[in-house]
């Protein structure tokens, strides 16, 4: 962009008025301190826009007027010549829809929207944080997290029957409640680790757990168990959902799904129903958390069952290789050598 010299006394009346709608912004910033602030940024940020395109000043611009600012404002932050390239971006990321921009940006911290920004990839994942945000009063740690692991591509991605087992309302909050894959970074396990190590290391991490699963569940417990006439069943992970009002049943399955899977949570999920479902829960959920499923196998296996079943591949990134795997002690070992110098 070919610049010209900044014409002083334009750049006077441009500054002045900047000034001047900081110091109104000041005032009111005392009742709604975050709103007030983001807004001033919208609109200093619009400014700087217009003006730049408008008087083709380039980026030395952005550094007198940085100088002017802190000058003017010594005791405010938020006005470094790198804090004023980030308004810049920030407004232009949303300018393709103001109206939603300015609705939803200012309701959050400064801090998150730069994050957002920097990090999604168009103005509807931006939108899907920012809300996600809202509603469930992230941090930001939560929120890199959730970016991250790319929670806008993975929720409501599972295969699952909740469109006919479930009534409109609840299957489609039940449905945006699942994801796939479930992405369990903080666990290292063996290549070829079986369900109990997966259940283990789990419950080991429960709370990094709880943050994957999303906001609602509430942990009862590990292989619960389930007396049916003389036999004894146990689920490998049972909760309830506070919001969706229900028992989820989970079941982990190390390798590829296969339709049996399908049948044994429908059977789980009848005997729950039956025993612990409270006279205003809703119907138990659940879910089979597998390795590889083929999306066609997994949409035939849900055919014809009549309770709500979801199913979803698990990813872990941090899997030990299996030689040093094998040169770790187990738990028994481990308590074993402890008992033998008691």
């Amino acid at each position: 962009m070919s610049t010209h010299p900044i014409v002083a006394d334009e750049y006077r009346v441009f500054i002045q008025d900047i000034k001047q709608r900081i110091h109104g912004a000041q005032i009111k910033a005392a009742s709604a301190v975050n709103r007030e602030l983001l807004q001033l940024y919208w609109d200093l940020a619009e400014r700087i826009v217009a003006k730049q395109r408008e008087a083709a000043w380039g980026d030395g611009f952005l550094a007198r007027a940085s100088r002017d600012l802190q000058d003017e404002f010594p005791g405010v932050k938020g006005f470094s010549e790198r804090n004023l390239k980030y308004m810049r971006q920030w407004y232009l990321f949303w300018a393709t829809d103001t109206t939603i921009g300015q609705q939803l940006v200012a309701q959050i911290p400064w801090g998150h929207n730069l994050l957002i920004v920097s990090k999604a990839r168009s103005i509807d994942e931006a939108a899907f944080y920012v809300r996600q945000t809202l509603r469930h009063n992230w941090s930001r740690a939560v929120l890199t997290h959730q970016i991250e692991s790319g929670l806008y591509l993975r929720e409501g991605q599972a295969v699952t029957n909740f469109s006919t087992t479930l009534p409109a309302p609840q299957s489609d909050l039940a449905r945006q409640t699942l994801k796939d894959p479930y992405v369990f970074d903080f666990l290292s396990l063996r290549e070829r680790h079986d369900e109990k190590e997966l259940e283990n290391g789990l419950i080991e991490h429960v709370e990094k757990f709880l943050l994957e699963l999303g906001v609602g569940f509430a942990f009862v417990g590990r292989q619960y168990p389930l007396h049916v006439g003389a036999d004894d069943f146990y689920l490998d992970l049972l909760f309830y959902h506070l919001k969706l009002r229900c028992f989820v049943v989970i079941e982990l399955k190390r390798g590829k799904f296969k339709p049996e899977h399908a049948g044994k949570v429908n059977f789980y999920c009848n005997v729950v129903d039956d025993k612990l479902r409270h006279e205003h829960d809703q119907p138990t959920i659940g879910l089979i958390l597998c390795q590889d499923k083929n999306q066609l196998l997994a949409e035939y296996a849900l055919k014809g069952i009549d309770k709500p079943i979801g199913i979803s591949e698990y990813l872990i990134t941090r899997t030990l290789p299996e030689e040093l795997k094998s040169s770790l002690p187990s738990i028994e070992e481990i308590e074993a050598e402890l008992g033998g110098r008691e």
